[in-house]
This record gives structure tokens, sequence and C-alpha cells, in this order.
């Protein structure tokens, strides 16, 4: 949908950042990198947090999850979607739980909730990455199987 040349939809802010990208830099190859930066961050913070819980099944999953990156199938996409998903939940989760415990301690908890919920945000707009034209055609995801 167009309203006055502007695109207007769920996605036409991340199309208009990823766009952007020919500002930061003009060759295709780097685009193609940095679209991968926010997704590859997510995986290694949800890593890290599956560490510091000694759950070295999520650390290796998501180590797996980086790696599959490489493999440009439709199924790829989607299953690092649903993680990526899977996992804003799980910090919305952690987010819950630690502002439990630290209001219980009368301890301040309001920069905890802003850094969580950032951290939220990013895992949950990597996941919307994949809804956008350059790693929709990556991935193959317009082609009907």
């Amino acid at each position: 949908m167009r309203r006055n040349d502007i695109e207007v939809g769920p996605f036409s802010l991340l199309d208009r950042v990823v766009k952007k990208a020919d500002v930061i830099c003009h060759h295709a190859a780097m685009k193609k990198v940095l679209i991968y930066v926010p997704v590859v961050l997510s995986l290694v913070i949800l890593g890290a947090h599956f560490m510091r819980c000694g759950n070295l099944i999520g650390v290796f999953g998501s180590l797996v999850l980086i790696a599959l990156l490489i493999v440009r199938r439709p199924w790829v996409a989607r299953l690092i979607q649903v993680v990526l998903i899977l996992g804003a939940l799980e910090w919305v989760r952690t987010l819950y739980e630690v502002a439990q415990v630290r209001a219980a301690h009368g301890q301040p908890f309001t920069r905890m909730i802003v850094i969580l919920g950032v951290v939220v945000a990013v895992t949950f707009c990597s996941a919307l990455l994949f809804q956008t034209p350059a790693l929709k055609g990556i991935y193959r995801l317009d082609r009907r199987q």
C-alpha cells in the first residue's frame, strides 16, 4: 500500500532501513553481511543467556543456528525466525522474573527493564528481518514450493 509515495505497511520501516544501507556501503556483498548483524547478535546473546543458566544444549543450538545461516533454504529462514521469536519470549520471561526478584528485595529495576526491553525488541526485529526483500531473495522465500 502506498500513501503519498511512501510505503505503508507492517514491514515498511524495516524495508526503508534496509534500503538505507546504500548510504552506509555501496557494495552489494557488504550489504548482505550487514543485514545479518542483528540476527547473529541476537543468537549470540541468546547463547550467552543459556550459558549463564548452565544450558549447554541452548548454547550449542545457538551456535548451530548461526552456522545454518549459510544454508540458503527457506526452511532455514523459517527455523531461525521461530527460534528468534521464542528467544524474544524467553527474554520477556527473564525480564519478568528478574524484575520480580529485584522488586522483592527492594532493589531498583528500571534500568534492567529498559535494557532487557531493548534486547527483546532487537531479538523480535531480527526475526522480522527475514520478511525484508533482501533476505526473502537470499533464502528464496517468495517462491512457491
